[in-house]
């Protein structure tokens, strides 16, 4: 029959697995990374997982599918809920989380020896951090200080924890392997959705590194939101510049 129906653009699928738990009739599964809808007897065409995705990679289409099924969503439910199941998105990576920090107690110095010794306690504040995992949505996001940092610049700048992590939300990504457009659009959604207090760009001097902030300057521009910003260059020796 002609009907309502999610359809699920792959492209575009980040992995994030926020469609998967939406889904109420199990409709959606993350296979290889990438959500698939693997029944049209399973999806029920309402689009409670459009939404939940930070991508835009599922919309509702018209056409020939399978009628859904009720009583067959009900016995798929009630079998996942006997089985054990792993994450919507098949790595527990994706699962967004804020993370609660204690300072750590130092280790007591032998009396006579001289050894040193430094605890060096990880600032980072939630989980994801890579910007293609983030959900726009995540509550974290909301009244942060904002820390966008290119991949290499945590390896090349040894304090950078302390630095640059420490009291911000975290978002990475390279901008010379990623899509800049894709990031752009990521955080102009971010900049839209949330109150985001500051922002911090912390990239490397070599050019393709350029990328990243071009992608937060035109979010800003796109967002009509302008907030405090900052700009930080590291040297390939690791050294800020």
């Amino acid at each position: 029959m002609l009907r309502k129906i999610v359809h699920i653009e792959e492209s575009k699928c980040n992995g994030c697995g926020l469609c998967a738990n939406a889904c109420h009739e199990g409709a959606i599964e993350m296979i290889n990374g990438k959500a698939k809808l693997i029944s049209d007897e399973y999806c029920d065409g309402l689009g409670d997982c459009l939404p939940e995705c930070p991508t835009g990679a599922i919309s509702i289409m018209e056409r020939e599918a399978e009628d859904y099924d009720k009583e067959l969503v009900q016995k798929k439910m009630k079998k996942n809920k006997t089985e054990a199941k792993p994450l919507p998105c098949g790595c527990p990576g994706t699962a967004a989380k804020l993370i609660q920090r204690t300072p750590l107690k130092k280790a007591a110095m032998p009396k006579g020896e001289n050894i040193c010794c430094t605890n060096n306690e990880s600032e980072l504040r939630q989980w994801p951090v890579q910007l293609n995992l983030i959900n726009t949505k995540a509550p974290y996001l909301n009244n942060a200080d904002l820390l966008v940092a290119a991949d290499c610049t945590a390896y090349a700048y040894a304090d950078f924890h302390k630095d640059f992590i420490k009291d911000h939300i975290t978002v990475i990504g390279c901008p010379k392997l990623d899509d800049n457009k894709y990031y752009e659009e990521k955080l102009t959604e971010i900049l839209k959705l949330n109150n985001i207090k500051s922002i911090t760009v912390v990239r490397m001097e070599v050019p393709c590194c350029g990328g990243i902030v071009s992608s937060l300057k035109n979010a800003m521009l796109k967002s009509g939101v302008i907030v405090p910003y900052r700009e930080v260059i590291i040297s390939t020796d690791g050294n800020i510049i």
